[in-house]
């Protein structure tokens, strides 16, 4: 060994000859992805074989600096890991802005581009939902290779660029291209956002963080015809798309400065190369230097088709993944379906003007904050409340009771919704169903994501790439159909299917899910 190998050990850190999870690494708390508190079983990779199990001497294993190495992104201060928090719920907030700004003022567009068919006029609107649906396909399992922050900024300006386009779009059809180029890309949060919270939050501080987060993709939505309504009725639909754009990059630069990488495999492996770098090649000691979460095969080739492929197997073999995805799918083709229906409730059922109109979004909004700041609140309670009960072995299921109210508030509101609009009645009372609906929809989503980042930590990415796809493929498809349901049946007919569905589909989810989870996760190659 040379001269200055002890300097790079003293200097780096905890670095050791190849100890295995099991043996060498157990005392000095190798960061576990996920913490082994959750386990009842040791994690693997999914691929049959252990993150680190060699015990050759030739090879050399870098790991963290032991259990409290302040490099680790779970060991950071609550002010760091908040500052993350806010900057990627900010991220995951514009985009679905934009996502829906646009259907208020979408007349105007009709007017300008000669559109009369209704299902063309709704697919301006869905067509960056679509988008949504792939990108989190490549986008995730990326920020699994390359690193969250890196991917998720580039995604953005990606996506910051085609939004500025759709403003200046000449046709329809270069409109609907730029919209879902500008959907590739502001899908990026829904997707990565996820694993950067896995990365810093222990499990029992997670709730309230993920609940922040959950509901910036849902109120984003209500936000933007808010704003889109009145934009475009003080200026031209060009704006809506230029307004956010201004927003978005604000959120950019200060992303740039702020936004530090989270993803523990990449951070080592920066670690790992350092020391390379470090050692003399011809008298170091080691053939190999390696972190804890790889394995023999470290080809770019071999990494990029894993990771590729990893949210199509998790969709195929987790049943978990097939339940939430399905479910999660629903709860947003419902909101997506409210958001561009509401317009023609309340500008053609009750004659208000597009400014008006839009304010009753707001009702939306305030189900989803309301019940969203409640769950925060309560959710890291309940968890560590049913842990203790447990005699302090935590499960991923602790996070699914607000499931429980949740899926009977969302049939409850469609039904209030739909009837009271066939009657007529005086506009609060659609708003109280629209309210609710918000509510129901919110405390699955926290639910749900919670409880995927809690399963599937270390791919947390990946799984939530697989759920994400299912759901935009329902909030691209749902607005669709929607007018031609309406027109045939009616809102208060078509409420009430939706209504039945709810119940079909959510209801028996949680039940599901905490009486026969711990089994499916055990028997899992994925989750833990």
């Amino acid at each position: 060994m040379s001269a200055s190998v002890s300097d790079v050990e003293g200097t780096l850190g905890a670095v050791s000859p190849a100890p295995t999870l099991q043996g060498d690494h157990a005392p000095k708390s190798v960061h576990h992805i996920p913490e082994q508190r959750h386990s009842q079983k040791s994690y693997n990779t999914g691929d049959g074989e252990l993150l680190a199990t060699t015990n050759n001497a030739d090879v050399l294993i870098v790991d963290w600096d032991g259990p409290d190495d302040p490099q680790n992104p779970k060991n950071w201060s609550y002010r760091r890991k908040w500052a993350a928090t806010i900057i990627i719920s900010s991220f995951t907030f514009i985009s679905p802005v934009s996502s829906s700004m646009i259907a208020p003022a979408t007349g105007q567009v009709a007017s300008t581009f000669g559109i009369d068919n209704d299902v063309m006029l709704a697919l301006t609107t869905s067509i960056f939902v679509l988008a949504y649906a792939m990108g989190p396909l490549f986008l995730g399992p990326l920020s699994e290779i390359y690193g969250r922050s890196r991917v998720l900024q580039l995604a953005n300006l990606w996506y910051l660029v085609w939004n500025l386009v759709c403003g200046f779009a000449q046709s329809e059809s270069q409109l609907l291209v730029f919209r879902f180029l500008a959907g590739l890309g502001g899908s990026a949060p829904l997707s990565i956002g996820g694993g950067f919270l896995g990365d810093c939050w222990q499990p029992d501080e997670r709730g309230r963080a993920v609940a922040i987060y959950s509901l910036a993709p849902l109120m984003g939505p209500v936000v933007g015809p808010i704003t889109g309504a009145w934009v475009a009725q003080y200026s031209t639909w060009r704006w809506v798309f230029w307004s956010t754009c201004i927003v978005d990059a604000v959120i950019q630069i200060i992303g740039m400065f702020a936004l530090q990488e989270t993803y523990a495999p990449v951070l080592l492996e920066r670690k790992a190369e350092q020391i390379r770098r470090s050692m003399d090649a011809e008298k170091a000691p080691y053939r190999e230097i390696r972190t804890v979460f790889e394995g023999q095969d470290r080809s770019w080739q071999a990494i990029m088709a894993k990771s590729l492929s990893r949210p199509f197997v998790l969709f195929a073999h987790e049943p978990i993944v097939q339940l939430l995805g399905v479910y999660m799918a629903y709860l947003y083709g419902t909101l997506y379906l409210f958001l561009t229906t509401m317009p023609s409730i309340f500008q053609g059922t009750y004659h208000q003007s597009v400014g008006i109109s839009g304010l009753h979004y707001a009702a939306l909004g305030i189900g989803l904050s309301a019940a969203s700041q409640l769950n925060a609140r309560t959710m890291d309670k309940v968890y560590i409340y049913l842990r203790s009960k447990n005699g302090g072995v935590a499960k991923p299921e602790f996070r699914l009771p607000a499931m429980v109210p949740g899926s009977l508030l969302l049939p409850i509101g469609c039904l209030i919704v739909g009837w009271t609009s066939e009657a007529h009645t005086y506009w609060i009372a659609p708003d109280i169903g629209i309210a609710l609906v918000g509510a129901g929809i919110i405390l699955n989503f926290q639910c749900i994501q919670t409880y995927i980042v809690d399963c599937f930590t270390l791919h947390a990415a990946s799984a939530l790439a697989a759920i994400s796809c299912l759901r935009s493929l329902a909030g691209f498809g749902f607005p669709l159909f929607a007018p031609a349901m309406y027109k045939a049946l009616g809102f208060g007919k078509g409420d009430t299917i939706l209504a039945v569905v709810a119940i079909v589909v959510g209801c028996p989810a949680p039940w599901i899910l905490w009486r026969y989870g711990e089994r499916i996760r055990n028997s899992s190659r994925h989750a833990r």
